[in-house]
């Protein structure tokens, strides 16, 4: 690994340190959402049309309605984890949990000369956060408390100025309270040392287990208007409020597996609460063309969600350093005075781009019910290394916070991240009141360096049954996805990182009625 990438979010922080990569790869990398109808063709909305999903796709499409309805899509999600790092395989626990998938109201306004005018307003459920990822194994190469070393060394402070310091992270603070890193003279030099690297100087091994439960989402709400030029042309423009909430619970243990009673470490445990809340506006503009009446092409382009967010953190670390000092266990409040660590801050999201091509079945049929079924795809372009990390003002128009340390991780996230491409395509056999679907979803690799492999893979299908003026739709995903997970990063050695490997499932119902 290139170390230098996180090289500012080490040694550059503000009172706890919690933004990193991995903030604004949550909020891009997202696997599709909306209806179950939607679900069913792998999320393929471009260019169709037609469904409220559009509103958060390409607005456009909800010009095709002529009439009004609504929508209601519960649903419920699980997942499974199972890692591998250095060498050893584990298993998480199971998480699973309802959602709602796209609902709301469609409003056909019916307009002169074949011209006509519509609007939505959904909610849908863009991001799931839920899960459970566990993995453990056995280290004889580093320590998670070289990290604070790190930190604590390169901050020119003394220990108790260190302690008693907002602008040092939580963990640091809490490995010199608790003895886990201290000075030591090694050769006649005053060093920065974590205890645990005494055991792996003597060729120690370190078992290493690390525990993270997350949860929460993204839910937007948008409002979109569409207009329809004789059924040739559909355009249209949304505007969505996604509204986030993700939590994160952490565990990581790491304790001496050589025996040894008496070499200043046996065991350490740094529990971590990690909370981010706030809300964004975004932007999105479509278009599709009915170039015959068998296909349709479409476009549309999604602006960055510009969120406001607000991340807060609270922390225990328990230490046994066997003779060198007694069992200490330190709280992030005990450290701040009762007070639990916040930081309000800005993150722009990437810019999305999304063609699409139809291809209906009985096309020239004028009566829809008529026709037979059609096949849709869509190549979106994700622009990952955009986003931005930003200082919020305060009421005179100054930055709250040191914008060098936003630069730092935004410098980061483009040596970090590549612009990626998802795929999709799906497709539908109507049989009169009955139509059977299926489709396939795939997001690109989104990390840089070529040793990190990491994809997403949706596989679906549904059934949905349509009849004077009502719809029942129902469906089941079932998800693959491979990802990365650092417990910890060091500047002066290359990293070690766990294989995640998740398999989710999702099953999804829509009740619809028109009007």
């Amino acid at each position: 690994m290139k170390n230098f990438l996180f090289v500012f979010c080490i040694f550059i922080s503000l009172q706890i340190s919690a933004q990193t990569p991995e903030d604004a790869l949550r909020l891009s990398w997202i696997a599709p959402s909306g209806t179950a109808r939607q679900q069913a063709i792998g999320g393929a909305m471009g260019s169709l049309g037609g469904e409220i999903t559009s509103t958060f796709v390409n607005p456009a499409g909800i010009g095709m309605y002529k009439t009004s309805e609504v929508v209601f899509s519960p649903g419920f999600y699980f997942q499974k984890d199972k890692s591998d790092y250095l060498g050893v395989n584990s298993s998480g626990n199971n998480k699973s949990n309802f959602n709602i998938g796209a609902s709301g109201f469609v409003f056909g306004i019916p307009g002169p000369s074949d011209n006509h005018v519509t609007i939505s307003v959904a909610v849908n459920r863009a991001a799931n956060f839920g899960g459970n990822t566990y993995y453990k194994g056995q280290n004889n190469y580093s320590s998670f408390s070289e990290q604070y070393a790190e930190e604590f060394a390169n901050s020119g402070l003394s220990i108790d100025q260190a302690i008693n310091s907002q602008s040092i992270s939580y963990g640091t603070r809490s490995a010199l309270y608790t003895y886990l890193v201290d000075t030591a003279t090694v050769g006649g030099s005053l060093l920065v040392i974590g205890q645990p690297q005494k055991v792996l100087a003597a060729n120690g091994q370190l078992t290493q287990v690390n525990n993270i439960s997350t949860k929460g989402g993204i839910t937007e709400a948008a409002l979109s208007l569409a207009g329809n030029s004789k059924d040739k042309w559909m355009y249209g423009i949304s505007i969505g409020v996604p509204i986030v909430n993700y939590t994160k619970n952490t565990v990581f243990t790491e304790s001496d597996a050589s025996g040894n009673t008496n070499n200043d470490f046996s065991s350490s445990t740094y529990q971590e609460t990690y909370t981010s809340k706030g809300a964004g506006v975004n932007f999105k503009l479509g278009g599709i063309f009915n170039a015959s009446p068998s296909w349709r092409v479409g476009l549309a382009v999604h602006s960055p969600s510009f969120y406001v967010l607000t991340d807060k953190i609270s922390t225990t670390m328990r230490t046994n350093t066997e003779n060198y000092a007694p069992e200490t266990t330190i709280t992030s409040q005990e450290l701040d005075g009762g007070s639990s660590g916040s930081v309000k801050y800005q993150i722009a999201s990437p810019w999305r781009f999304i063609g699409s091509v139809s291809y209906l079945f009985g096309g020239g049929v004028a009566d829809v019910k008529q026709q037979k079924g059609f096949v849709t795809a869509d190549v979106e372009y994700v622009t990952t290394r955009s986003s931005k990390f930003s200082s919020p003002k305060d009421e005179n128009g100054y930055d709250l916070y040191d914008q060098g340390y936003f630069d730092g991780v935004n410098n980061v996230v483009k040596s970090y991240y590549k612009n990626n491409f998802n795929f999709r395509v799906g497709g539908e056999l109507k049989f009169n009141t009955i139509a059977a679907r299926a489709g396939f979803a795939y997001s690109m690799n989104p990390y840089k360096e070529s040793e990190l492999k990491a994809d997403r893979m949706y596989i679906s299908g549904g059934l949905g049954y349509r009849n004077k003026g009502v719809f029942v739709d129902v469906t089941y995903v079932l998800g693959f996805v491979k990802d990365v997970n650092f417990p910890y990063r060091l500047a002066d050695k290359s990293n070690v990182y766990a294989v995640v490997k998740q398999t989710t499932g999702t099953a999804l119902l829509t009740v619809g009625f028109k009007f």
